[in-house]
């Protein structure tokens, strides 16, 4: 074992940023070598070369699961884990010691970009399902990386953003996925976040690495950097994010060591940061290729057949009236939808997945006995172009064939849901709906297939027999979709996250995306369904909702003070399975609570007219709350309200249950206003501050700076800057434009900052340039690329004395 403080300094300096996009730094003469980093949250995504972190360049073919945001509709961790299990399997075999993944980030709003890549609105839920996963990972001696810590909330500026929450919204809500995660699977690793958390940068956050990951929690992995995420190294280290990555150069080592010479960080900081990353090679060391980086045929054929078993257990039936599925035995139907024919079944950017097979909904019709497949219309423009004629063919064809069931295959286009953009509605393409429309029009039985990676508006919804909704399903979906019609697979996927009628119920549509610096979190804990349910807002359908082709009842809660029992029975001829919840309130609080908050879950198999008694037990997490004055956990002692059912809005079994806990209930603080009652779209200025418990001051910059997005630099008063800015600007819109999908590369760089710069491009960008680049977009355009220019050369001459004290050659 490699012990850090044998090296010289500048040795375990240069062990704190990456050598390569995918490598951490080697030192031979240690016998250190790197360890090879992936993305992986669905798949892996394996690059060769000097490779690239948006998910444009080609990697090696592997299985493409469901997305995070699919999967998390089983509520089943154990399953996850299987997919935990095959990934870091594909992980071995392909090179990989650490898999970049799972994603746990609350989804605050249903229009963020990235969405698809999270499990939940819920923390108890992201986190058992992330437990699973990282469990799964890492039996094959592949470490996981759970991302992003913490509060990564939208996509816009999203290198150049600052979340600021108050420290209770961020304990209870924020944080306890990573919580269970990280206490239950024990990752060897994790990412932080791009963003600032009340004004600090979450890669050098004291409060959120060293008080809460490190100490509270015992986290004793290492704290990786998103890809350009890092902004001072020293603090970095100073705090216990011991990597930097990709690539920032040799400055960083520099950086570390004039540090220690200025007295920001000391020696024992520093050679416990290197210490970090020597553990995570040292307990990949071992984990070498077991074959020759591609998968085997036998390999291939497993993991598609549990990709299919996955998305089996994710699809969510939405609607069934008058029993339209299953499909009748030898139901003659026409199938229309683009995306029956060339499958969407992943979202776009850095988890993007180099599939080794595809199925697609129409061919997997077709060969499905029992199905008469009559013909097929596209019936729409993909990229959303009116194309009237391709709904008159789509119309024509159902009636020529006069089919019994007409099945189209509908949603969210490759434009819409991508790391580097959020959505700009919930609403499917217009052209969409005007083809569904004129569809119901032909009198038909209309059955639709829905493709999306979160939460969109279906007012359609009364106007068609059945909605099969299948996320973004994996390599295997378009199977598994089939098996749900045909009735071979029972649906049993329920929702987690909640379906708001229009996107003006969400509680943070007033204030989301911010295209400012500073992102206020005024609804605190009254997200999703905490919202709906504390304000009785309709939805269109709730947190834990899915429908299925059995019916349950619930019966028989016993309350101890350990947990619940209860009886769950399956009354229909078909076997079936049910998501049992479990959710909690005080009776009598003084703490700003929401209405309900899910405490439990399992999910239960039953055959035709089963019944099986259910057990949840309480937890550390059941009664809790984040006591600020305090500063600690507490429980309110007194009446609580048990409930338990198969969606927050479906509860039938309830109960009283006496808690002692640990502080009885302090008088409510009137200051909090409007939080009372839930109303936060009429939250004051002051009852935000009340809730945040400080004076709330915008970032409003007169001159912009290092941090400030490149997308700022269209107020610039320098025109070479407002011209970059447009230039990048223009080159995105064209591509969305011209091929359909996003310019993450443009993308990228309008929402980065100038400091990474120097943190992305291996030491041919140095901080120094970066004040150059600065001084260029505030109108000191000679200045700043005279001082670019003398950097450049100072800065490849250091870098070459830096390497040869590093590697003594």
């Amino acid at each position: 074992m490699v012990n850090a403080k044998d090296m010289t300094r500048i040795e375990r300096a240069s062990l704190l940023s990456g050598k390569s996009e995918w490598e951490s730094r080697d030192l031979p003469q240690y016998d250190l070598p790197s360890f090879v980093m992936s993305d992986g949250p669905n798949g892996v995504r394996r690059q060769t070369g000097s490779g690239d972190h948006l998910g444009l360049g080609e990697s090696k073919p592997a299985t493409c699961f469901p997305t995070a945001g699919t999967v998390a509709n089983s509520w089943d961790p154990e399953e996850v884990k299987a997919m935990g299990e095959a990934l870091g399997e594909e992980a071995k075999d392909l090179g990989v010691q650490v898999l970049l993944g799972p994603g746990i980030n609350m989804k605050r709003n249903p229009l963020c970009g990235r969405n698809f890549e999270y499990y939940s609105e819920d923390p108890q839920l992201a986190g058992r399902l992330a437990a699973g996963f990282i469990e799964g990972i890492q039996s094959n001696g592949v470490g996981a990386c759970p991302k992003h810590f913490a509060v990564n909330s939208q996509e816009l500026r999203r290198q150049a953003s600052n979340s600021i929450v108050d420290e209770r919204t961020l304990r209870e809500y924020y944080l306890t996925a990573f919580e269970i995660a990280v206490k239950q699977a024990k990752p060897w690793t994790i990412m932080s976040a791009y963003n600032m958390i009340n004004g600090t940068y979450a890669h050098e956050n004291e409060h959120l690495i060293k008080d809460v990951l490190k100490d509270e929690w015992g986290f004793d992995g290492i704290v990786i950097s998103d890809w350009g995420g890092s902004n001072d190294i020293v603090e970095s280290a100073r705090v216990g994010a011991a990597l930097e990555m990709p690539a920032a150069g040799l400055a960083s080592a520099r950086q570390l060591v004039k540090g220690i010479e200025d007295g920001r960080l000391t020696d024992d900081e520093l050679s416990a940061a290197a210490q970090d990353v020597v553990n995570i090679v040292e307990k990949t060391r071992n984990t070498h290729p077991s074959g020759n980086g591609f998968l085997t045929e036998e390999q291939k054929t497993a993991h598609h057949e549990i990709a299919r078993r996955i998305a089996q257990k994710t699809a969510v039936l939405l609607r069934n009236e008058n029993s339209a599925l299953p499909l009748k035995k030898g139901a003659n139907v026409v199938v229309i939808g683009d995306m029956a024919q060339t499958a969407r079944y992943q979202g776009s950017g850095s988890s993007k997945v180099n599939a080794y097979r595809v199925d697609n909904l129409l061919d997997s019709l077709k060969s499905r006995d029992g199905i008469n497949v009559l013909d097929y219309a596209q019936g729409y423009d993909r990229q959303g172009a009116s194309r009237p004629e391709l709904i008159e063919e789509a119309v024509n064809t159902v009636n020529s064939a006069n089919p019994d069931v007409v099945i189209t295959c509908i949603g969210l286009d490759e434009r819409s849901e991508s790391e580097g953009l959020d959505r700009s509605h919930m609403n499917i393409p217009q052209v969409q709906l005007d083809m569904l429309e004129q569809l119901v029009a032909t009198g038909k039985q209309i059955v639709v297939v829905l493709v999306a990676g979160s939460a969109v508006e279906v007012d359609f919804v009364d106007d068609v027999d059945a909605i099969l909704y299948v996320g973004l399903s994996g390599q295997a979906g378009a199977l598994a979709t089939v098996d749900i019609l045909t009735g071979e697979v029972n649906p049993s996927g329920h929702l987690a996250e909640s379906w708001p009628i229009d996107y003006a119920d969400v509680p943070s549509s007033d204030n989301y995306p911010v295209a400012e610096r500073d992102s206020v979190y005024r609804e605190g804990p009254f997200v999703g369904y905490r919202y709906y349910t504390t304000r009785d807002i309709p939805v269109r359908f709730p947190f834990g909702y899915g429908l299925s082709y059995s019916s349950f009842e619930y019966s028989d809660l016993n309350v101890d003070d350990n947990g619940v029992t209860f009886t769950v029975t399956n009354t229909s001829d078909v076997p079936g399975a049910d998501v049992a919840q479990l959710y909690v309130h005080p009776i009598n609080s003084g703490v700003l609570r929401p209405a309900r908050e899910l405490k439990g879950f399992q999910r239960v198999e039953l055959g035709a007219h089963e019944s099986k008694q259910v057990r949840i037990d309480f937890d550390e997490y059941t009664y809790r709350h984040f006591d600020v004055e305090t500063n600690s956990w507490q429980v309110e002692a007194g009446e609580w309200e048990i409930f338990v059912g198969n969606n927050v809005n479906n509860t039938p079994l309830r109960a009283t249950h006496t808690i002692v806990g640990t502080m009885q209930p302090r008088p409510r603080n009137s200051a909090l206003g409007h939080y009372w009652d839930g109303d936060v779209k009429n939250v004051s200025n002051e009852e935000f501050e009340a809730l945040y418990g400080a004076p709330v001051h915008l970032y409003r910059p007169d001159v912009l700076g290092p941090n400030d997005a490149i997308s700022s630099w269209t107020q610039s008063r320098s025109w070479v800057a407002r011209l970059i800015a447009n230039s990048v600007q223009h080159q995105s819109d064209k591509a969305l434009e011209r091929t359909g999908a996003p310019d993450l590369n443009a993308l990228f760089l309008l929402n980065m900052p100038p400091r990474a710069m120097a943190k992305m491009t291996a030491g041919a960008v140095s901080p120094e340039m970066v004040d150059g680049i600065v001084d260029i977009s505030n109108k000191h355009f000679w200045r700043g690329i005279s001082h670019v220019i003398a950097e450049y050369f100072r800065n490849a001459s250091a870098n070459k004395k830096t390497l040869k004290e590093i590697t003594h050659e």
